[in-house]
């Protein structure tokens, strides 16, 4: 990590060491916004690269990281999650619940613990990519350590 990172990426790359998680923050040399994006640039598969999807459900954030192969299924969150209802978030609701911007949002780093469900889909792939609390910086991780560090809960998405 010799280059200078965004401080959401520094908070991103502490609470992984307090975590006790095993990747270090990587700097892309472009902005990542989506899964193909963030796979092109990392030379892996898109289903790795672990989307960091921010949803309202019930007015009460919930972090759903997903396969970048997959679309999330709203009304099977809903049933998975025990709410009545789950949308998008809005991106001021996403900053509110993370500290970080949509694009970027990490697995942890956040102001406060957020609900955490984990697309077992991920579980696939030896190492998959999840972002670092900025649209430039992605980690390396795997299934179980996912669970581990958002005490995440393993769900299908789709």
């Amino acid at each position: 990590m010799s280059e200078k990172l965004h401080p959401n990426a520094v908070r991103v790359a502490s609470a992984l060491r307090e975590l006790g998680a095993t990747g270090e923050i990587v700097v892309l040399p472009e902005s990542a916004p989506t899964a193909a994006t963030a796979a092109a640039q990392l030379g892996c598969e898109v289903g790795a690269i672990a989307n960091s999807l921010i949803f309202d459900a019930d007015g009460e954030p919930l972090l759903v990281l997903t396969s970048g192969a997959h679309r999330v299924d709203v009304e099977l969150l809903a049933t998975t999650a025990g709410v009545t209802k789950v949308r998008r978030a809005s991106p001021e609701f996403v900053r509110a619940a993370t500290g970080q911007p949509i694009g970027g949002v990490a697995p942890v780093g956040h102001p406060a613990k957020v609900r955490t469900l984990v697309d077992t889909w991920l579980a696939k792939h030896e190492v998959v990519w999840a972002a670092g609390g900025h649209p430039h910086t992605v980690f390396p991780t795997g299934f179980e350590e996912l669970l581990r560090i958002t005490d995440g809960t393993p769900v299908d998405v789709e």
